[in-house]
């Protein structure tokens, strides 16, 4: 058994895509809404007992490597590396080409992590340590988080590195500077050098959501920040293994809180995520100090519909917030906002006031009553310029709703608050929407779309890309037509019940199916039969994959057809679909073959040949007529 198979074999595919979307048992198997395209009904198909999946609304399917190369944007080697731990397998590279240059990054920086880590305990560290300990954190913590610092030496990390690993290739120049750990000095003749990113810096690691080390934030050590004046923070530039817009720090350790609570709460700054964790808020994710991007939303999706946002009350808190909510109604995840007492922190409210911290979490305000209360704060509201301000700032927040319950509450609210008509703040409304072409209302997507528009949104993110996604898929999906379908659908009773493949070959030769993919399939399965004289899926696929036509793609969808479609079936019913479905797929020949004749006698008809076009005609009423 290779390291693949071991991983896939100690493995459970359901477990692997439930952390990804939520799965529920329909007979033997599982179904979701398929997470690559958009569906209203779930189409998404996974057999435990095979450890495959399948969509019939996209047509993708797979194994769980396939599902998680798809799903993360990784390569074969890459998804290996993520699921090994998963499994208990430790990888055992025996090919030096089988390590990725993102493998390497990665590899790099946990080295890197690891030698940060240990200096924070000798006795250069020491004046970072104490800073970490006056902030709160104890030993355990910083070892947890694995807080580190860097020395104040030009090349100290760069020498390290060099001679590592103790076995294997050495790491190399240029990939130490892929990891965005070393920077390039100035060419001096043909000599370029390099010299250390993070010098004399506490060193605060960031993983990305499967736990690999991929970036620093690096504070400025406190004793030089007194007598030197540079920048208090530098962070890890963008690299093959980290964006920043596509991490939120400490999201490796709270998905399985937030997915327990149902709810990820968001701050801002590091501190204020590790202290709120201190404080049993295990549920707390940093955006690093900007706001939440569409990709950052997205991840935290996976594991929850529910977001409380706690940013900093200054003008740039207040700036990434509001970023941040639209991000999320864009989204459409249920949104509230805590706000702290006295425009604290929360590192600071936790460290002197934690019931402070717990009753504004439990206080969150549902978004569009916290941004009325925000814009309409000071204000006399029955003036009317003060109304028309309010209004325009609302109507703005509540046309990005999709929600139309939600959108109708709050128009509702608004009108109330205001005292003004709610037909006019509907027409009101109207007039900050575009309304788009014919489009068809979207799962779970309301407001806009059911009551004939679509919230302004950036040119191919709304639903006009999304049904030409849903569309596209639908073609590739329905290739073949009905005909396509029914020969699916025999050949998918024949694998779930191959006791009647020697009826169905007596019954349909593979000619008379004019779709190539399951007649070509078919005509594989009744060489394979006749041979073996047994039909197990596993030794099929086998055979299938030594074909080395991918046609074992196809026996994973239609073995999951058939559990689909069928498993309520018992054998006395399948073998009525089957003679029904062989009756219908012999009308379609029949078709042809009528359309075939009917050519050749107007053909024969032209050129004069009329006693060929007689006997054509003679050929013709007889099929018609059996």
């Amino acid at each position: 058994m290779n390291q693949s198979e071991e991983i896939k074999s100690k493995l459970d595919i359901v477990e692997v895509i439930r952390e990804y979307v939520p799965v529920k048992a329909v007979g033997a198997n599982f179904q979701a809404l398929c997470p690559f395209h958009n569906e209203k009904t779930p189409s998404f198909v996974i057999s435990p007992e095979k450890q495959i999946w399948h969509c019939f609304g996209c047509g993708r399917g797979g194994d769980v490597f396939s599902f998680v190369m798809e799903k993360e944007g990784l390569g074969f080697m890459e998804a290996l590396r993520l699921l090994a731990p998963k499994a208990g397998v430790v990888l055992k590279y025996e090919r030096s080409e089988d390590y990725s240059k993102r493998n390497r990054i990665i590899d790099i920086m946990e080295l890197a992590g690891k030698y940060y880590a240990h200096l924070l305990t000798q006795s250069v560290g020491v004046a970072a340590k104490e800073y970490l300990l006056q902030r709160g954190l104890d030993e355990a913590e910083i070892a947890d988080w694995q807080i580190g610092y860097s020395l104040d030496s030009w090349d100290g990390l760069y020498k390290f590195l060099k001679a590592r690993p103790l076995t294997g290739p050495k790491y190399t120049d240029e990939e130490i500077f892929a990891a965005g750990l070393i920077i390039k000095k100035e060419a001096v003749g043909a000599q370029r050098g390099y010299y250390d990113r993070f010098r004399d810096r506490i060193m605060f690691p960031i993983h990305d959501v499967h736990n690999n080390l991929v970036a620093f934030t690096a504070r400025v050590n406190p004793v030089k920040e007194k007598t030197e004046k540079i920048g208090k923070y530098i962070n890890s530039p963008q690299t093959a293994v980290y964006d920043k817009s596509r991490i939120l720090f400490a999201l490796n350790k709270a998905k399985s809180a937030i997915k327990e609570a149902d709810l990820a709460i968001v701050v801002e700054g590091q501190m204020d995520a590790i202290a709120a964790h201190r404080h049993g808020f295990k549920n707390t994710v940093a955006s690093s100090g900007t706001a939440l991007t569409t990709e950052q939303v997205k991840l935290l999706k996976r594991f929850t519909n529910n977001i409380a946002l706690l940013f900093d009350m200054d003008d740039a808190g207040q700036l990434a917030a509001d970023r941040g909510i639209k991000e999320c109604l864009a989204q459409e995840v249920n949104l509230k906002i805590i706000t702290l007492p006295s425009g604290k922190d929360p590192d600071e409210c936790l460290k002197n006031n934690p019931e402070d911290f717990q009753a504004a979490a439990a206080g969150a305000k549902p978004m569009l009553e916290y941004y009325f209360d925000k814009v309409s704060a000071g204000l006399d509201l029955t003036l009317l310029e003060n109304k028309q301000a309010v209004v325009k700032k609302m109507l703005a927040m509540i046309a990005l709703v999709y929600n139309s319950l939600e959108q109708d509450f709050w128009l509702k609210k608004l009108s109330e608050n205001l005292e003004i008509k709610e037909a006019i703040l509907r027409e009101a409304l109207d007039k900050i929407v575009v309304r788009p072409a014919v489009l068809e209302p979207e799962a779970g997507q309301g407001s806009g779309r059911e009551l004939g528009r679509e919230s302004v949104r950036e040119p191919g993110t709304g639903a006009a890309a999304i049904n030409k996604e849903k569309n596209e898929a639908a073609i590739e999906a329905s290739d073949g037509g009905r005909e396509g379908k029914l020969a699916e659908s025999f050949l998918a009773l024949l694998l779930r019940f191959p006791e009647f493949i020697p009826y169905g070959i007596s019954a349909l030769n593979p000619e008379e199916i004019s779709v190539s993919a399951p007649a070509e399939f078919y005509k594989t399965l009744v060489i394979y039969y006749n041979k073996s004289t047994s039909l197990v899926y596993e030794d099929f696929r086998v055979y299938l994959v030594n074909q080395g036509e991918n046609k074992e793609k196809l026996l994973d969808k239609l073995v999951l057809l058939g559990e689909k479609d069928f498993y309520d079936y018992d054998a006395a019913r399948a073998k009525v679909g089957i003679m029904d479905i062989v009756a219908e797929l012999k009308k379609y020949e029949r078709q042809r073959e009528i359309g075939k004749l009917q050519k050749e006698i107007a053909r024969a008809e032209k050129e004069g040949r009329d006693s060929d076009a007689e006997a054509l005609m003679d050929n013709l009423k007889n099929l018609m007529i059996s």
